[in-house]
C-alpha cells in the first residue's frame, strides 16, 4: 500500500454519543502500540458494557476472540504477521455460520443452532488473523430494514438511543458506530448494510453480487443477497475488501478531472432538509474535484420495489417452508406475514419479475457508456424513532421499510457495487449519508471514489 504498512491503532476519545468513553479505529503508518490481546480484550469489555443498552450483539464470543488474539500475538513475536487484519477484532451478523458458536439469524427458530463449520467469509477472516468478538443482532432472518426484533431485542442507535439503528444488519452498524469494533460483516438484500450504516453514521459497502462468497450464510433471497462490510470509513472498508479478495484495491490513483456522475431523475425531490444539505455538500465536493453531473433515468421506485419484494418473498418462502412445518409458532409476526404474502404469489409473477431483473441489468449497464458512477442519498430520512410505522417522505406517508430502502433496493436488483458514506449531520445532530454506485465489477473504482469523497468531505 502507498506510504508503507498501515495498521489499526486505537485511541480513547470523549464522547460523541451518550455512551461515554469510546474506542475508535484510526489508520496510521505505525505498528500496533498494544498487543492484539489487549485490543481484543478491550473490545470485548466494551461489548459487554454496552450491550444491555444498545442490543448490538446476540452472542459475545469471548473465548474465540481471545484465542485468536493470542495466536496473533504469537505470530507477531515470531515475525510472521499475516497482514493488516491480524489481531483486529470484528463482529459478524448472526446470519454467518460460526463453528460451534450459536448462529440464530435473530430467530427463535434457530435458537439452538450450532453450525459445524464457519461461513467462507468468516473462515477467510480467521485465516487473515482477525478476531471474532461477537455475533451481531439483526432483523429476524434479515426480513426488514428497521432491526426491530421481538426475540433478540431491538438494536438502538448509538447517536440517540430513542432511535433505530436500522436493519437488517443493525447490530453490525451499531457495534462499529459505538466503537466496539473497527469493522463488521453484514448482508444486504435491499439495503441491509447501507441503511443501518447511514443511520448510524458509518460506512457500508455492498460489493458486486458474488464478490464476497455467501457460502455458509443463512439466506434470505439467493438472487439478491450480498455479503457486505461495515466500517468507520471508506479507507477501512477498502482494507477489509483488499484482505478478503484478489482485488488490488489500492493499486490505482485515477483523476477525477473527467469523472462523469449520474444523478437519477427525481430522486432528490423528497429529502429531509438535513439529508438534502449533506447530499448537496457531496455534490459540491465532487464538482470541486472536476467531476461533471448528468441526469439519468432509473425505473420508478414502486415498480422496482414490487419486483424486489416478489423475488424476495418467493425465495424466502422456498427456503423456510421445511422450517415452517416444524416451527411456525416460533417465527415473529412480521416474517409470518411475509410468508402469507409469498404463498399468494404465482409462479408466473416470479418468472416475470426475474425477466424484468434481466432487463434492469441490461439497461443499467448501458448507462455506464456515458457516466462513470452514480451519486444518490442513501436514505431520504435520518434515523426514525423506535416504534415508527409510517414515515413522511415528500408528500407521501410510506411504510418505514419502504422509506428507508427507497434509494437502496434497486442496486441489489442489478448487482452493482454501492457504498454508503457519512455526509455530516442534520440540525438534531443525527447522521446523514450519501451513496456512490458503480457498474457491476467496478468495485475498485467505486471504493477509490468513496475514499476521495470522504477526504473532500472531511475538509468542509
Amino acid at each position: 500500500m502507498p506510504g508503507g504498512s498501515v495498521f489499526f491503532v486505537f485511541a480513547i476519545v470523549w464522547p460523541p454519543t451518550m455512551l461515554g468513553w469510546r474506542i475508535l479505529p484510526q489508520r496510521l503508518t505505525a505498528t500496533l502500540p498494544v498487543t492484539a490481546f489487549e485490543v481484543v480484550d478491550h473490545s470485548l469489555a466494551l461489548a459487554e458494557a454496552t450491550n444491555a443498552l444498545l442490543r448490538s450483539l446476540i452472542t459475545v464470543t469471548g473465548d474465540r476472540g481471545r484465542a485468536q488474539a493470542r495466536s496473533a500475538d504469537e505470530r507477531r513475536q515470531l515475525g510472521k504477521r499475516r497482514g493488516i487484519l491480524d489481531g483486529i477484532p470484528y463482529v459478524a451478523k448472526d446470519v454467518f455460520k460460526t463453528e460451534g458458536i450459536r448462529t440464530t439469524a435473530g430467530s427463535k427458530v434457530l435458537a439452538e443452532h450450532y453450525p459445524q463449520e464457519d461461513a467462507v467469509v468468516v473462515r477467510k477472516l480467521a485465516e487473515a488473523g482477525a478476531a471474532l468478538v461477537g455475533k451481531a443482532n439483526m432483523h429476524e432472518f434479515a426480513y426488514g430494514a428497521t432491526g426491530e426484533n421481538q426475540f433478540t431485542g431491538t438494536t438502538v442507535n448509538p447517536w440517540d438511543q430513542r432511535r433505530l439503528a436500522g436493519g437488517s444488519s443493525g447490530g453490525s452498524a451499531a457495534a462499529v458506530a459505538a466503537g466496539i469494533v473497527p469493522f463488521a460483516l453484514g448482508t444486504d438484500t435491499g439495503g441491509s448494510v447501507r441503511v443501518p450504516a447511514a443511520l448510524c453514521g458509518v460506512t457500508g459497502f455492498k460489493p458486486t453480487f458474488g464478490l464476497l462468497d455467501s457460502t455458509g450464510v443463512i439466506p434470505f433471497c439467493w438472487t439478491l443477497d450480498h455479503v457486505g462490510i461495515i466500517a468507520g470509513n471508506a479507507d477501512d472498508v477498502s482494507v477489509v475488501i483488499d484482505s478478503l479478495t484478489d482485488l488490488d484495491v489500492f493499486g490505482t490513483n485515477g483523476s477525477l478531472d473527467s469523472l462523469r456522475i449520474g444523478i437519477p431523475k427525481g430522486w432528490t425531490s423528497v429529502l429531509e432538509p438535513g439529508v438534502r444539505a449533506g447530499y448537496e455538500l457531496a455534490v459540491a465536493a465532487l464538482k470541486s474535484s472536476g467531476a461533471t453531473f448528468h441526469e439519468i433515468e432509473l425505473p420508478e421506485h414502486a415498480e422496482s420495489r414490487t419486483v424486489s419484494l416478489t423475488i424476495q418473498l418467493a425465495e424466502a418462502l422456498a427456503y423456510h417452508s421445511p422450517l415452517i412445518a416444524l416451527s411456525d409458532e416460533k417465527y415473529g409476526h412480521d416474517i409470518r406475514s411475509g410468508f402469507v404474502l409469498g404463498q399468494q404469489l404465482s409462479a408466473e409473477s416470479y418468472v416475470q419479475c426475474q425477466r424484468l431483473l434481466s432487463a434492469y441489468r441490461a439497461s443499467f449497464i448501458r448507462h455506464f457508456e456515458t457516466i462513470d458512477a452514480i451519486l444518490t442519498p442513501t436514505c431520504p430520512i435520518v434515523a426514525p424513532e423506535t416504534g415508527s410505522s409510517r414515515i413522511p417522505v415528500g408528500d407521501q406517508l410510506l411504510p418505514i421499510g419502504n422509506a428507508l430502502t427507497l434509494f437502496t433496493s434497486f442496486f441489489n436488483l442489478v448487482g452493482a457495487p454501492a457504498v454508503a458514506l457519512p455526509a455530516g449531520t442534520d440540525d438534531k445532530g443525527l447522521p446523514v449519508s450519501v451513496q456512490l454506485i458503480g457498474a457491476p465489477g467496478m468495485d475498485v473504482a467505486i471504493l477509490e471514489l468513496a475514499r476521495h469523497l470522504e477526504q473532500e468531505l472531511a475538509r468542509t
